[in-house]
């Protein structure tokens, strides 16, 4: 019995450091994305700076996209994520702009240094996730943008400007590159969304106002 619970033991405190490893590997990873970005980081310094050999990162992680995704995963718990769901059941059009764009700016302050890099770096990351990130983005657009009426190209118009309002780099260049508060950003995209609804001939209660 002795002989048994020893081995259960060891077994478990095996897993245990073997957990241990791959969190530091994934900690050692998420640090260099933030820092120097994807582009920049590689397996040789993620295993230096988790301390172990490279052949350990790969004993964990077979390739890249599996360390990327295992990084992405760990980041985002740590995160509060934006809820598109949420701005769904906003049906004013003028509300539904502005709590998504509160929600997303949120979001980007609170992980600007990491979505920095990783926008950056886009197209050096794994293709999956490149892809997954390039439609999440479609898809806030076309949930944010006002009900569809009038020609093509008024269609396209108010596409582009709510397309490039939920861009990170709208927010980084009105909010970190010139200083304006979350507020004040919301304020001018949505401003200026207004006018391009009017311009368009959009129907329904301005996009400002609330």
């Amino acid at each position: 019995m002795r002989t048994a619970n020893s081995r259960a033991y060891r077994m478990q405190r095996r897993a245990e450091q073997v957990d241990q490893t791959r969190q530091r590997i994934v900690d050692a990873a998420v640090v260099l994305h933030g820092t120097i970005g994807p582009a920049a980081t590689t397996i040789a310094g993620i295993a230096d700076a988790a301390g172990v050999t490279r052949l350990t990162v790969y004993r964990h992680f077979p390739d890249d996209a599996a360390l990327f995704e295992a990084c992405s995963s760990d980041w985002l718990s740590r995160q509060q994520p934006p809820d598109p769901a949420a701005w769904a059941d906003v049906t004013n059009p003028s509300q539904r702009l502005r709590t998504g764009l509160a929600d997303l700016y949120r979001f980007y302050r609170s992980g600007a240094d990491m979505l920095f890099h990783i926008y950056r770096d886009i197209d050096s990351i794994p293709q999956s996730r490149r892809e997954f990130i390039r439609e999440r983005d479609r898809q806030l657009t076309t949930l944010l943008t006002p009900p569809r009426t009038g020609s093509a190209a008024s269609q396209r118009r108010m596409h582009a400007a709510v397309g490039h309002s939920v861009s990170f780099w709208t927010w980084w260049s009105l909010c970190h590159e010139h200083g304006l508060s979350d507020g004040d950003a919301i304020e001018i995209m949505a401003t200026t969304i207004e006018g391009v609804a009017s311009e368009a001939g959009f129907p329904g209660q301005p996009i400002t106002g609330g």
